[in-house]
């Protein structure tokens, strides 16, 4: 049934009534490939595709299906790995979550020395929207480095550090403390990408060798409140939050975003 575009799109979650209007008019919405900037333009949510600055929106048939399927949020320990299963016979997060009733798998990886929250999913589609790069899910982690980190190390990671495979996207990064005992600082490092080992290969270009890593947080999900090594299904708004968040920003054009 054909509805006015901004009442489709705050229907799902992207923003209020009144900032849809803003996103069509600036014309970040486009129906079928082609850009509408048309207030009380018509569409079909089941049937037309719908993208917000070149990104999908969920269909509600798309949210529905979320509803059934399962989607647990892990405090992954070290020393597991993001497997299913491992031929050499390694702990695989499998072994954390065996009274699980539907089957599920890891939502992108954790290497084996990292910590922290790893979402697991019996739903596909929520699984690749999360994982296409076009999305740039936030994910933030905790880096305890070793040294005293400078202003000018900071920066680097902030613009963006050459790697061997390429410059690095600009990062989030929150210098936390330094510990004088330990010579060690502690900072929170936000990316919007994923690349193998990403974090640590940074660290280790700014001279700054990543000594723990934990993940706090996948979008609007927190590893707050989960002890390591225990789990909990995710509830429907958050899940929705998810889809939200890859489908584009939740606030009104303009709003600042807090980070």
């Amino acid at each position: 049934m054909e509805q006015r575009l901004q009442k489709v799109l705050a229907a799902a979650g992207v923003a209020s009534r009144r900032a849809s209007e803003r996103l069509i008019s600036a014309g970040r919405v486009s129906v079928n490939g082609a850009v509408v900037t048309r207030l009380g333009t018509r569409v079909d949510p089941e049937r037309d595709q719908i993208e917000i600055d070149g990104r999908l929106l969920p269909t509600a048939s798309t949210r529905s299906a979320c509803r059934s399927a399962i989607t647990i949020a892990l405090n992954k320990p070290e020393g597991y790995v993001c497997t299913v299963k491992d031929p050499h016979a390694r702990h695989t997060v499998m072994e954390l979550i065996r009274n699980v009733q539907q089957r599920v798998f890891p939502i992108g990886r954790l290497d084996a020395a990292t910590s922290g929250l790893l979402l697991l999913t019996s739903d596909g589609d929520l699984a690749q929207l999360l994982t296409h790069p076009s999305n740039k899910i936030p994910k933030v982690y905790r880096v305890v480095a070793r040294g005293r980190i400078s202003e000018f190390a900071v920066t680097d990671l902030k613009q963006g550090i050459l790697l061997e495979d390429g410059m690095t996207a600009p990062a989030g990064v929150e210098f936390i403390h330094y510990d004088q005992a330990h010579n060690t600082s502690v900072l929170d490092i936000t990316l919007y990408e994923g690349r193998n080992r990403q974090i640590r290969r940074m660290m280790a270009a700014v001279g700054h060798p990543a000594l723990a890593l934990t993940r706090l947080s996948i979008g609007p999900i927190s590893v707050k409140g989960l002890a390591p090594g225990t789990w909990r299904k995710l509830r429907r708004w958050e899940i929705e939050a998810l889809h939200a968040a890859a489908a584009g920003p939740r606030e009104e054009p303009g709003t600042p975003d807090g980070n």
